[in-house]
């Protein structure tokens, strides 16, 4: 009878507990874990081909903001060393009456011209580029080139002359000759008008 009992009670335990307690399975979630992360050796690799990556990326960028940094600035400096001979090569007579007009009108068209000069020439050859000094004084034309010292020769001529239109007056006319077509053909700016009235010599006080 006891022993029966104690049969009993086993299987009742057994079936009331069934189910209840799962044993951990490591050898499945240790499998798992290493199909999904790799281990530390495996991912110090890819880490680090991933910063080479970036940083080379980052040099590159870096190289290229230094070019375009350096293009813009060689740009701006022959933009102000145009306005200045500009300037020059009108005088202040002619200046303190039309500043404005060469200001908004002129000089933007020229800063154009500049630039997609040096766009074409390459960053290889700007840098040989200079802008020569001593407008021509007088009636000549003659405001500024811009001037490669390593083929010694002129790329752009900038130029104005006096145009007598009938009825209407004096005006100045801006223009530029390039190397390309042997400075044979007038490309034109824009035109500034001065008065019905001769206008002063170039330069004059």
């Amino acid at each position: 009878m006891k022993i029966w009992l104690r049969k009993f009670t086993i299987i009742m335990l057994t079936v009331l507990t069934l189910g209840a307690y799962v044993p951990p399975v490591y050898g499945e979630a240790e499998s798992d874990n290493d199909e999904e992360f790799p281990d530390a050796g495996k991912q110090g690799t890819a880490g680090s081909a991933f910063d080479n990556i970036e940083d080379s990326s980052i040099e590159e960028s870096e190289e290229d903001i230094e070019d375009l940094w350096s293009m813009d600035a060689y740009i701006d400096e022959m933009t102000l060393q145009a306005r200045e001979q500009m300037m020059s090569k009108l005088g202040p007579k002619i200046v303190n009456r039309v500043e404005d007009d060469i200001l908004e009108d002129i000089l933007p068209q020229i800063e154009d011209v500049i630039s997609h000069v040096y766009e074409q020439s390459g960053e290889e050859t700007v840098p040989n580029f200079t802008i020569t000094e001593h407008p021509s004084t007088g009636y000549g034309e003659k405001i500024f080139h811009i001037y490669d010292e390593d083929a010694e020769t002129d790329i752009v001529r900038f130029h104005v002359r006096r145009d007598m239109k009938p009825k209407q007056g004096y005006f100045f006319n801006f223009h530029y000759h390039l190397k390309d077509d042997g400075f044979e053909e007038h490309h034109s700016i824009g035109d500034i008008y001065w008065d019905k009235n001769t206008p002063p010599k170039w330069m004059a006080h």
